[in-house]
């Protein structure tokens, strides 16, 4: 089918399955324009559970479809692509978790969603990349042991240096792909640019840095700010949400290389595919969504 008419037939399917399309900022274009909404992956989330859709196509990688899964586990959850994972999800285990749990008892676990429904099970509390300062400095707990992602982790450990962290050596492949040379040199060809960054990346990176947030958090900085140049250090799907809400503004992404190849396995032709079948779907057990929900919902309490 041509791109037109494809689109066309998704919409029909989302109508006659009474269907929503959730896609993350790291998405192709073509696919973050035909969803309901657009977002990072706890906003995402957040929408599935409040929406009256029966069907939920959750365009992003599998952990963002799982706790899709686990804040509404009534929905039919679906997404384009069972193999698109997250390399980062992928580096820590619930096995893993309970192991270091025993090296530190006294501590807290505080996980990054970016993790499966399986280790946010024996979590304490869940973080984001916005939230994760302010959920730690919400416990009680002296120690925290904070997985998966070391420099989200080392962003933490360095606001909060009145706890003692025990961060987990895992990291995001994409975002590691920039280096503070690049960022430098970038700088150079565009001193007037402000250099926003995601706390994924390199601690080196982070330092040379104007502004450090989530892919929310630089969308709405970006079109808030007075300034008209910025250097964008995150995955580069979400350079095209900044060109809608600041068309007018000079972005330049910091490395070429910033593209995650599992956000990009999801094309049109496979969310046509995906709401015509109803397959593949997200199922998860139910001790494993009620025990990883209270964690999610430990996090959702936190005041802003």
């Amino acid at each position: 089918m041509e791109q037109t008419d494809l689109v066309r037939a998704i919409e029909e399917l989302k109508r006659t399955s009474k269907a929503v399309i959730l896609a993350h900022n790291y998405q192709r274009p073509e696919v973050q324009d035909i969803a309901d909404f657009v977002g990072d992956s706890l906003a995402m989330a957040q929408y599935a559970a409040a929406s009256e859709a029966n069907v939920i196509l959750v365009a992003g990688v599998r952990f963002m479809a799982e706790t899709v899964k686990i804040l509404a586990p009534q929905k039919l959850v679906l997404v384009p692509d069972l193999n698109a994972g997250c390399p980062l999800a992928d580096t820590i285990t619930a096995e893993q978790v309970l192991k270091l749990k025993e090296v530190h008892p006294r501590a807290a676990v505080v996980s990054y969603v970016n993790t499966s429904a399986e280790v946010k099970a024996v979590s304490d509390i869940c973080c984001t990349s916005s939230n994760a300062v302010r959920v730690v400095r919400s416990l009680p707990h002296q120690g925290i042991i904070f997985v998966p992602d070391r420099n989200l982790g080392a962003f933490v450990e360095r606001r909060v240096p009145e706890k003692k962290v025990f961060i987990w050596d895992g990291f995001c492949p994409t975002h590691h792909l920039v280096s503070a040379e690049e960022v430098a040199q970038m700088k150079g060809l565009h001193p007037r640019a402000e250099v926003v960054v995601h706390p994924e990346c390199v601690p080196e990176v982070q330092a040379l840095a104007d502004f450090i947030g989530s892919t929310s958090q630089i969308i709405g900085h970006i079109a808030d700010s007075e300034k008209d140049e910025f250097i964008v250090g995150t995955e580069e799907g979400v350079m095209h949400a900044l060109r809608k809400v600041a068309p007018n503004k000079q972005l330049y992404l910091a490395s070429p290389k910033m593209v995650c190849p599992n956000m990009k396995k999801n094309t049109l032709e496979k969310v046509y595919a995906a709401l015509l079948s109803r397959q593949p779907q997200i199922d998860l057990p139910g001790e494993i969504i009620d025990r990883a929900r209270r964690a999610l919902r430990a996090m959702l309490e936190v005041k802003p």
